[in-house]
């Protein structure tokens, strides 16, 4: 949805609920963090996100292994682990069986490779396919991750490279070639639960979010808001999937980018020398996108030995610094 629009719709239940109706709720309504977070007892707090969407790729087990690894990234977003997951699905009437059941057999392999189960779920027909997760996660209140956590000095770290968007719109139009589509694949597909257990080993960690379908920018801007905080990155350092300067050289994006263009533009500083195309590659939405961490430097060693460990890709493209909004230089 258009953060304009979601913002808008969102605006009467913040209105209708407070902090004090679930004391016990330490993150809803009333912030803008990836998942709701609630506390059962001194040591352990539940997690719960849904998501699901529209195909973005051909491959039927493909889209449910995606779909499923986007789904449960909220729960990692917040530095937690997958308890289970159920099945939110819609599908045509005439879609043959054998295609639903791949979809669901590549969520069903995504959630066991995240060290879950599927307990259930619902299913309805609808006109075009739809799928996702409801996902329940764990996490010690002591160390949840949201969006407030950033404080100046902290080094921002990117866990996967952006493209996503560009690229899955390239594959709509017929215009992808097969290697960029199969580096697009393979990186969604890639849980973001390695980068968190990273982050809770190297401690300090307070603040990180998932990059989807707001962009680099957009959730970067909601993470630096909600921090009281200036974001400071490094267009040279910010990956990219091979694909995407290819595409975006041909301005193909899908519809949400320019979205978020819009919505968060005047929070967003560039360095002249940018190019529109590089601008609009870190607007772009995307799916099953990385964790963007703000890493204290005394832990940020440690944090990428950590990754070193489990083979998880980062890279510093900015740090903290007092102020507000984002600057991108080049």
């Amino acid at each position: 949805m258009d953060p304009e629009v979601l913002a808008q719709v969102l605006q009467p239940l913040q209105q209708l609920q407070s902090s004090n109706l679930l004391p016990n709720l330490l993150v809803g309504l009333d912030s803008v963090d990836d998942a709701a977070v609630y506390k059962l007892n001194d040591e352990m707090a539940i997690i719960s996100t849904t998501d699901f969407f529209t195909p973005v790729v051909d491959d039927p087990y493909d889209y449910g292994a995606v779909a499923a690894a986007n789904s449960m990234s909220d729960v990692y977003a917040m530095g937690g682990e997958v308890l289970f997951a159920l099945n939110v699905a819609g599908f045509p009437g005439w879609l043959d069986t054998a295609v639903i059941s791949e979809i669901l057999r590549g969520g069903a392999e995504k959630v066991i490779e995240a060290g879950a189960a599927i307990a259930g779920g619902h299913t309805i027909q609808d006109e075009e396919p739809k799928y996702g997760l409801a996902v329940t996660g764990l996490v010690h209140p002591q160390r949840i991750f949201t969006k407030s956590g950033a404080k100046a000095g902290d080094a921002l770290v990117l866990t996967k490279a952006l493209g996503t968007g560009t690229i899955s719109t390239a594959v709509k139009r017929g215009a992808a070639s097969p290697e960029h589509i199969s580096e697009m694949v393979a990186s969604m597909k890639r849980l973001n639960r390695w980068a968190a257990k990273a982050a809770q080993e190297a401690g300090g960690v307070k603040a990180a979010t998932d990059i989807t379908g707001f962009g680099l920018l957009g959730h970067g801007v909601e993470m630096a808001t909600a921090s009281g905080a200036q974001f400071v990155l490094s267009y040279s350092q910010i990956p990219f999937l091979s694909g995407a300067a290819v595409y975006g050289k041909q301005f193909i994006f899908p519809g949400g980018t320019s979205n978020n263009k819009l919505y968060y533009d005047k929070q967003v500083t560039f360095n002249p020398d940018l190019s529109e195309m590089q601008q609009m590659l870190v607007w772009d939405a995307q799916t099953s996108g990385g964790l963007l961490i703000a890493v204290p430097q005394d832990n940020l060693k440690a944090f990428q030995a950590a990754c070193a460990t489990y083979k998880q890709s980062n890279w510093v493209i900015g740090c903290v610094q007092e102020g507000a909004g984002i600057v991108v230089n080049k």
